[in-house]
């Protein structure tokens, strides 16, 4: 096995680095050197793909200048190298640093291709020696091997969930073939990449091992930030703001199912585009997260889709926007919009079933069923109806045992569209932790036993696989409320 590991290294100093044949160094044994950090440390970095920097400073705290050698505790045969101001070295004698001063170092780390499927750890460290002082700054990488997908195009197919799976510069599933993804695989997007599906995508995961699609950086801080992956804005003509990326199902894509799966982190995370004539949905989403994506969580477009037992949360500008019309069910589902990363000013989920070219509109058809379900967010109304109701096309629209978080001015007075709905400013979801994306109900949540058997006899399991039929009634939205004994 066989590591290239590239370490950047640029020291600035407050003063400038120059030959000081007149200053006053210090060799006193005591003289030593402080550090902000004794460990720079990488999270799981993957084989052939660069690591975030990471940056530490060294500090002379003495009362007179000082030199350090510093230099690879690996020397020539070590796999880190040193950029010390511009020369690649990995030993750099007699450093000046003036009193009370300090000096950054930057850090990069890259890992090659391992026939490993396990975490792989590098270890080295920086020494420091100054006046009969040895000390030192350890680095240490961790590498995990993956299956790598560059700019592919691919057939029929499984993958498995031995080692995670990187998708750089994209991947298209071809017309008429089938990509399975079995549960627990992990599928990570280079930043700029994105997943193409012509054909057909069976995501198959499991309550235990869901099937996660998130970026390729692993470092804690990067948990919940969103806009790791690729999306891109076409044009900004219109409110729904026509963006490709994501997991993009194209025209003629169809018998798509996505089940248990957690899509995070992207910029857009799903986009259903045209169906044409078909009786089956275009997508199934069922027992899935959509959570953390700079601009929309779902879109679809003149589409079938059917969004069973999931959550679409904390997006920047829409959670879901159902546009051009289509044919749409959420069925104890959760729309749950706090996005803390930039002021959000849209509601969280919109409906359009038109567009208007040169002040002629075309419009149609458009049916959604919202059913035991949760919409809900910071805004004070998370729910927009852009319909266009002509005579040549059909609307029908129900929301039926459903929470809603609506403004005062919004008119719920249409029983044959909103039945059973709950909209009190004082009856709260109160979800468990809606920063990390956790959207189970809390012990005094207001959407507990207020759903349909109707709809809970058609999905007796929620997202955890918990008996919604164990009480009188199930609760609103993607998980059944368990209290603790």
């Amino acid at each position: 096995m066989k590591f290239e590991i590239s370490i950047i290294i640029t020291l600035a100093v407050l003063l400038g680095y120059s030959c000081r044949d007149t200053e006053n160094f210090s060799d006193n044994p005591t003289a030593m050197l402080k550090f902000s950090t004794d460990t720079v440390q990488f999270d799981t970095i993957f084989t052939s793909i660069g690591s975030t920097t990471h940056q530490f400073r060294f500090y002379n705290p003495n009362d007179k200048s000082v030199k350090t050698t510093i230099s690879l505790a690996g020397g020539q045969n070590s796999y880190y190298r040193l950029n010390i101001d511009g020369r690649q070295e990995s030993t750099i004698n007699n450093y000046e640093i003036l009193p009370h001063d300090s000096a950054y170092i930057f850090v990069e780390v890259n890992i090659d291709p391992l026939n490993s499927n396990s975490p792989l750890v590098v270890a080295d460290s920086i020494m420091f020696f100054t006046n009969g002082n040895q000390q030192d700054v350890k680095l240490i990488a961790f590498g995990q091997d993956v299956h790598l997908y560059k700019d592919s195009v691919i057939d029929t197919r499984t993958w498995i969930a031995d080692k995670p799976y990187l998708i750089y510069n994209s991947v298209l599933i071809d017309s008429d073939e089938t990509l399975t993804v079995e549960a627990g695989t992990q599928i990570h997007f280079h930043n700029e990449s994105a997943m193409w599906v012509l054909g057909s995508l069976n995501v198959q995961g499991t309550a235990e091992n869901k099937v996660v699609f998130q970026g390729d950086r692993l470092d804690e801080e990067y948990q919940h930030i969103p806009g790791q992956w690729y999306g891109y804005l076409h044009n900004d003509s219109l409110d729904t703001k026509y963006l490709t990326g994501g997991i993009h199902f194209w025209q003629g894509s169809t018998n798509n199912i996505i089940d248990h799966a957690i899509v995070k982190n992207g910029v857009k995370g799903i986009q259903v585009d045209y169906i044409g004539e078909s009786d089956n949905p275009t997508l199934v989403l069922s027992n899935s997260i959509i959570k953390n994506m700079s601009a929309i969580g779902l879109i679809a477009q003149t589409s079938k889709v059917n969004v069973i037992n999931s959550v679409i949360a904390n997006c920047g500008l829409r959670a879901v926007i159902l546009a051009y019309g289509g044919e749409y069910q959420f069925i104890h589902s959760t729309i749950g919009n706090y996005y803390e990363f930039d002021s959000r000013k849209t509601e969280s989920i919109i409906f359009n079933n038109y567009y208007e070219v040169d002040d002629k509109i075309t419009a149609f058809d458009f049916s959604a069923l919202f059913a035991n379900s949760i919409i809900y967010g910071n805004l004070e109304n998370e729910l927009l109806m852009d319909l266009n109701p002509t005579d040549d096309v059909e609307l029908g629209l129900l929301f039926d045992h459903c929470m809603i978080k609506l403004d005062d001015d919004f008119d719920t007075s249409n029983d044959q569209i909103f039945s059973n709905v709950i909209r009190h400013k004082d009856s709260l979801p109160n979800f468990t932790n809606t920063y990390e994306g956790d959207f189970r109900l809390d012990t005094l949540s207001a959407a507990k036993d207020k759903g349909s058997t109707i709809y809970s006899t058609l999905l007796p399991f929620d997202q955890d696989d918990v008996d919604r039929t164990l009480d009188d009634k199930p609760d609103l939205g993607a998980y059944e409320r368990v209290e603790q004994e």
